[in-house]
């Protein structure tokens, strides 16, 4: 798997250089929490033969809809029409999922998403490629202008944010995935807690936390997360905690004692779908036609963030990351053409 470090902030843009200080490091490192949920979430879904009906059953049961994708047709506002469809059957796939405090799909303007990626699932559905994309990656949104690509959600919600990374990539988005992270924390209960290394001991709301190996689940791995004024660099240490937890989850929960123990892995996969929000187009047969489809395990996921030139200053005076048009163009163009393996091997970096 490829994981991909931020740029350096030395190919800033000539509009003006942004200072590199803990601040940005931290905002880097939370994507890979949500990079880690999706690996789950597409693996958890590519797991369905292996107890076929009662997964299925626990998918769909608990899955949440809600979420409108933005029609096909232009609304006269300057927008141009969405790309099209491949065939659900045969086609690509093309997941937006956002990490958000709350899975309410009405949530417009109260806050902008915490990361934004796209999920792609090649037509052979052996390989998945979750791309990242950094929420100051500075883009046009459809029907406001130039601005951060995670104000698209604030603005509009989902559908805007989908029809940015439509504009963005002239790419098909086909459907939404809305995660709730601190519910997804509670996975923790059904693992029966998860073990994690913790660099530096601290308590925080009636919880001891000692250095080196520890075991957390439930309230203690959420405020083990949420800590961040017990730490010597803050929201960079507390970013990296909540990417350990995740992982540790990723690892648990796909681990071959959980997957073998029949009603612990139903039971984690049903409650892991019921903090997800997805499209009202997503329907029950199409998720039961891409898990069967599927042929992934996870080493067949790759990581990758979508590239930056370096960063410069809005002419409001916020600091921004800056596209790297040129290489946005071949990753669109894998995208569409379903050569991302050939796009890695160019760009092994992402």
């Amino acid at each position: 798997m490829t994981d991909t470090p931020a740029p350096d902030a030395s190919s800033s843009d000539p509009s003006g250089a942004s200072p590199a200080g803990p601040r940005r490091r931290a905002r880097r490192r939370w994507p890979r929490v949500l990079i880690a949920v999706a690996a789950l979430l597409v693996v958890a879904v590519g797991a369905a033969g292996v107890y076929a009906y009662t997964i299925d059953r626990r998918l769909t049961d608990n899955i949440t809809r809600g979420i409108d994708l933005p029609g096909d047709n232009p609304t006269g506002s300057g927008e141009s029409a969405r790309p099209s469809a491949q065939p659900q059957e045969t086609g690509t796939l093309n997941y937006v999922l956002l990490g958000s405090d709350s899975r309410d799909p009405d949530n417009d303007g109260n806050g902008r998403s915490d990361s934004i990626m796209v999920v792609h699932l090649n037509k052979a559905r052996n390989k998945a490629y979750i791309v990242s994309f950094p929420r100051d990656m500075y883009v046009d949104i459809p029907g406001r202008g130039k601005d951060k690509i995670n104000a698209a959600y604030s603005f509009g919600g989902p559908a805007l944010t989908v029809r940015t990374l439509e504009e963005l990539t002239d790419v098909r988005m086909d459907h939404v995935v809305l995660v709730d992270f601190e519910g997804f924390i509670g996975l923790t209960d059904d693992l029966g807690g998860i073990s994690v290394t913790n660099k530096t001991a601290f308590s925080s709301h009636g919880f001891d936390y000692p250095k080196g190996k520890i075991t957390i689940a439930g309230k203690k791995a959420l405020w083990f997360v949420r800590e961040r004024h017990a730490f010597p660099e803050g929201d960079l240490d507390r970013a990296e905690n909540q990417r350990n937890v995740i992982k540790a989850i990723v690892a648990k929960g796909l681990s071959a004692d959980v997957i073998a123990d029949p009603a612990r892995f139903t039971t984690f996969i049903g409650n892991l779908a019921k903090h997800v929000t997805v499209d009202n187009s997503l329907s029950d047969a199409d998720i039961r036609s891409t898990a069967v489809s599927l042929r992934l395990t996870s080493k067949n996921i790759e990581l990758l963030q979508a590239p930056l030139s370096g960063f410069g200053t809005a002419p409001g005076g916020q600091s921004i990351d800056v596209v790297d048009t040129a290489q946005m163009a071949e990753l669109a163009k894998a995208l569409k053409d379903d050569t991302m393996d050939d796009y890695l091997k160019k760009y092994p970096k992402g």
